[in-house]
């Protein structure tokens, strides 16, 4: 049966078919399985991939990657600090068709009308056009002049940053943060990998070759299975105590949200189904924790000093390791 037939997948349908998926991104993306799964996962569990490296390591090319194999409507923008919010949600124009008539307005939709939208360096946008992104990421919907409209299903952010040390950068407020389902890094390739990229370059030899595995209908049955992957009781205590840990952590003076909480169940459900599973494990939960966690806690300033850039993840990685799992 094919994907524009079939309206319900088994966890062993939709891992044969996520698989083909991750293995047509790795086409490009040499020696980032690990980050091409993560980006897949948040993909199935509904939510927002933030990346944060420096330029030039391949950021934008996943997210091209992602969109050639889905078959998805993709819009690339670059925010820079001239950014204003109708740029991305769009405009009332007036419709000045009929001569004569008071004019009538009608909306004209924005880039972020799209299956799959590429925000590179948000963090260069001002706070104000960041915060555009808000209801769209958290509702589905754009808002202009009082009139609601319905985004894409699926709509998925991948959202780039840049260090906040570079010039030109805002850092993104805690409630922009807390709508990422995952903050990555890509890193820099071994050296085997990028030998393999100087010699043949994927963004201009391999990109374009790509073919979308997994239409919308497809992708949006996956995320229904994914949806309905059995998190037992005791899978959801452990989750919680991950959570409470990170609010009485001496070290940190935020700890995680509900909505983090909701995320990382959302995360260990569709690594799951990728594993072929309908069910979930405890290490669904524990291998996915820090990256969907770090970038919602906030460390105790020490002697007036920011903390590092790592120090979240340190911490987070370390109640992981001291929280108990189920047996």
């Amino acid at each position: 049966m094919n994907n524009e037939q079939r309206e319900h997948w088994s966890a062993a349908e939709a891992s044969t078919a996520v698989a083909r998926l991750i293995h047509e991104i790795e086409r490009v993306m040499h020696g980032k399985s690990e980050v091409v799964r993560k980006s897949v996962v948040c993909l199935l569990a509904r939510g927002h991939l933030l990346i944060e490296d420096v330029p030039g390591v391949g950021k934008t090319l996943l997210a091209q990657a992602l969109a050639r194999s889905v078959a998805a409507e993709f819009r690339r923008i670059q925010f820079t600090s001239d950014l204003l919010p109708g740029d991305l949600t769009g405009i009332s124009i007036p419709d000045l068709s009929e001569a004569g008539a008071p004019p009538r307005f009608r909306f004209q939709p924005g880039p972020l009308f799209a299956n799959l939208v590429l925000a590179d360096e948000i963090n260069r946008a001002s706070p104000k056009t960041q915060s555009a992104l808000l209801e769209a990421m958290s509702e589905n919907t754009i808002s202009v002049d009082g009139v609601s409209h319905r985004l894409p299903d699926p709509f998925f952010v991948l959202a780039t940053q840049n260090p906040l040390e570079h010039h030109g950068t805002h850092p993104l407020p805690e409630s922009q943060l807390d709508r990422f389902l995952m903050r990555l890094s890509l890193g820099y390739p071994d050296r085997e990998h990028e030998l393999r990229v100087l010699a043949k370059d994927p963004s201009v030899h391999v990109l374009p070759q790509l073919k979308a595995t997994l239409d919308l209908d497809a992708l949006r049955g996956i995320q229904t299975a994914t949806e309905n992957v059995k998190v037992d009781g005791s899978l959801l205590a452990y989750l919680l105590n991950l959570i409470d840990a990170t609010r009485l952590h001496e070290g940190l003076s935020l700890g995680a949200s509900t909505r983090g909480a909701l995320a990382l169940r959302r995360a260990a459900q569709a690594s799951a189904l990728i594993d072929g599973r309908d069910y979930c494990i405890p290490e669904d939960i524990r291998d996915l924790a820090v990256d969907v966690l770090s970038h919602r806690v906030a460390v105790h300033l020490r002697g007036g000093l920011a903390p590092e850039a790592e120090e979240p993840r340190w911490i987070v990685q370390e109640i992981v390791d001291r929280v108990a799992i189920p047996l």
